[in-house]
């Protein structure tokens, strides 16, 4: 009679069984964030970019590295205020305006990126509770129109408002056209205010504050509005 009993599976294949689990990888991102998050505070990024680092580099170059050390630095949760505000102080509103953007896509991409392919697998299962998956619905069924709104309006965390996206079955690419597009805005406006800093007084740095506070207003207004409307959706006891 002939031996159908499976072979035994070795050590090797265990391991890496192991390795590549869902669990396994939520938790090494979850270190790797833990590491990004303690480098920041440890050498503070965000500095050198504001000084202007590597300071040999300059034109087009620099505005392309700028981007580039943008998105690593949003990816690891370095406030985006601050680089905007740096952007627009280096290189003027246009130039400023095109780094701080691209950098924005690159490091919601990282984010989104490494949120997919490690954490998404274990925490979609956790999905529990009418506001969760509700909001699971909203970025799956209608990514673009769901996450333009959260990039027009700042009151959203941009590193939550990514790995959220990432857990979510949302495609990569309504995800960056509509973090790309959403961006622009407030963005634009801490730049200008960067970029005019030096003229406090100026009517473009007052417009750029005037705006930042306002659209702060206006987020805090439908986050105010949202959580009552919750409330008062709850079944009573």
């Amino acid at each position: 009679m002939l031996d159908t009993a499976a072979p035994p599976v070795g050590f090797a294949v265990r391991c890496t069984r192991t390795l590549l689990s869902p669990w396994s990888r939520l938790s090494f991102l979850v270190l790797m964030l833990a590491a990004a998050i303690t480098a920041v505070l440890a050498f503070e990024p965000q500095r050198l970019l504001s000084a202007g680092w590597p300071p040999q580099v300059s034109g087009a170059a620099a505005v392309v590295l700028f981007g580039v050390a943008y998105g690593l630095c949003t990816a690891a949760f370095v406030p985006r205020p601050i680089l905007n505000l740096a952007a627009g102080a280096l290189f003027g509103s246009q130039a400023g305006l095109v780094a701080a953007v691209a950098g924005t896509v690159v490091g919601a991409g990282i984010a989104f990126g490494l949120g997919r392919v490690l954490g998404q697998d274990a925490l979609r299962p956790l999905l529990r509770g009418r506001a969760l998956l509700a909001a699971d619905g909203q970025l799956s069924r209608h990514g673009f129109r769901t996450m333009l709104a959260i990039r027009l309006f700042p009151g959203v965390p941009f590193a939550a408002a990514n790995y959220c996206a990432a857990v979510s079955r949302m495609g990569w690419l309504p995800f960056l056209l509509a973090t790309g597009i959403g961006s622009i805005p407030n963005t634009a406006a801490y730049v200008i205010a960067g970029s005019s800093a030096a003229s406090p007084t100026s009517p473009a740095f007052l417009i750029a504050m005037g705006f930042i506070a306002l659209s702060g207003l206006a987020a805090a207004v439908v986050a105010w509005r949202k959580r009552h409307r919750l409330r008062g959706e709850r079944p009573a006891a």
